[in-house]
């Protein structure tokens, strides 16, 4: 049995995805499938770092170390040829955190941000709250797979005024993984109409051959001077508590101009925990990925191929990256209300509910994958039990 099959009991951890449940709902015996961690233990040699850490018995302030940057620097060149200098790179206690920070850096209350819809919900939460104008895209469904309306975007951008907009890419609920083709020609729209584009790479490394993932940066020659980029392995490697991420900022500009509302928030400290991991991961996690994309490449083929035999009326987009799969069951005619309650009081099984990715995710769900599979087939069957 591999790591990745052996179920772990997260029940009583503190877990948002297990232990908020019973509160949320109000119902016991809940299988959730929802939130975007992983039911696997971290990387070997990020469990060994943090227990040297926790044997030398002092967790005082941490300075970033060289062997950090050299680290992220590697990594991101050696998998997306992505090159990047150490003054490039900001710290963060989360992508989340980069970004609402860049909203307040690059643009003024009021002013419009551009979101896709369906698209991971704190992005509009991030809009809202500090005040911004929000305004969404629609992306259309083509041959089971999200595409971008370009046509939609630069009129949106004409009529809105935008100022920026909030890339997801790998997209998050679609799991598209956008080509070098479709970001060069979003870039060239960004470009002719000063647009920012804040782009959230945090599932970069969760891509499934024979995709290949595109940073922003390299899908045009001139594209960082109006970009910025957010990434963590944190997602990669299933250690989101350690609140920890990265930003690239090529443009020393708009360096500076985020780097002064970072500050004015006090948001520079990153903690030991987030340190240490980090470093870990990029330098000891290559082979445990490797059989991670292989686990959760199985899981995907094995869900649609449950879906198919027991739910065919269902649609599943086949995601290209992530372990994210977005769910259709419009044909059930239920409304969100009543297929949530289906799902949770009737299967006792808990996705995250498609509508709150935008007006266009009603009648969907969110499905997480990233489980052992005798959990994930527990989760599938009282999915067919909740629609029957």
């Amino acid at each position: 049995m591999t790591d990745f099959e052996q179920p772990i009991d997260r029940m009583g951890s503190n877990s948002i995805k297990w232990d908020t449940i019973l509160k949320t709902y109000n119902e016991k015996e809940l299988l959730p499938l929802w939130i975007a961690d992983m039911d696997f233990k971290a990387p070997e040699g990020v469990l060994k770092a943090y227990q040297a850490l926790v044997d030398h018995g002092i967790l005082g302030y941490s300075d970033i170390p060289d062997n950090l940057y050299t680290a992220i620097i590697k990594w991101e060149l050696e998998h997306f040829n992505l090159s990047i200098e150490k003054e490039d790179i900001l710290f963060f206690s989360g992508v989340l955190a980069g970004i609402n920070t860049a909203v307040q850096a690059f643009t003024k209350p009021n002013d419009t941000i551009l979101i896709h819809d369906p698209v991971y919900p704190p992005f509009a939460n991030i809009i809202t709250t500090n005040r911004r104008q929000l305004v969404r895209s629609q992306l259309i469904e083509e041959n089971g797979r999200f595409l971008m309306d370009l046509a939609d975007m630069e009129e949106k951008f004409k009529q809105k005024q935008v100022k920026a907009m909030i890339l997801c890419n790998p997209h998050n609920p679609g799991g598209r993984v956008w080509s070098k083709e479709e970001l060069e020609q979003l870039g060239a729209l960004c470009k002719k109409h000063q647009v920012l584009v804040l782009s959230d790479e945090i599932h970069q490394d969760l891509v499934f051959s024979p995709n290949e993932m595109t940073s922003f940066f390299n899908a045009g020659k001139d594209f960082s001077d109006f970009s910025i980029q957010f990434t963590s392995m944190t997602k990669t490697f299933n250690l989101a508590g350690i609140k920890n991420s990265v930003v690239f900022v090529k443009n020393e500009k708009l360096r500076k101009q985020l780097t002064r509302k970072q500050a004015e928030n006090f948001q520079q400290e990153i903690n030991t925990f987030g340190l240490v991991g980090m470093a870990a991961a990029y330098e000891t996690g290559e082979d445990w990925l490797a059989k991670l994309l292989a686990y959760l490449q199985s899981n995907i083929r094995y869900t649609i191929e449950f879906f198919q035999e027991h739910l065919p009326k269902a649609k599943i987009m086949k995601p290209e990256g992530t372990y994210l799969l977005w769910l259709d069951f419009s044909a059930y005619g239920l409304s969100d209300k009543e297929l949530e309650d289906r799902l949770v009081h009737k299967g006792k099984v808990v996705l995250n509910t498609g509508v709150s990715y935008g007006p266009s995710g009603k009648q969907h769900m969110r499905l997480n994958i990233a489980c052992p599979q005798v959990v994930l087939e527990d989760g599938l069957n009282r999915i067919v039990s909740a629609l029957t």
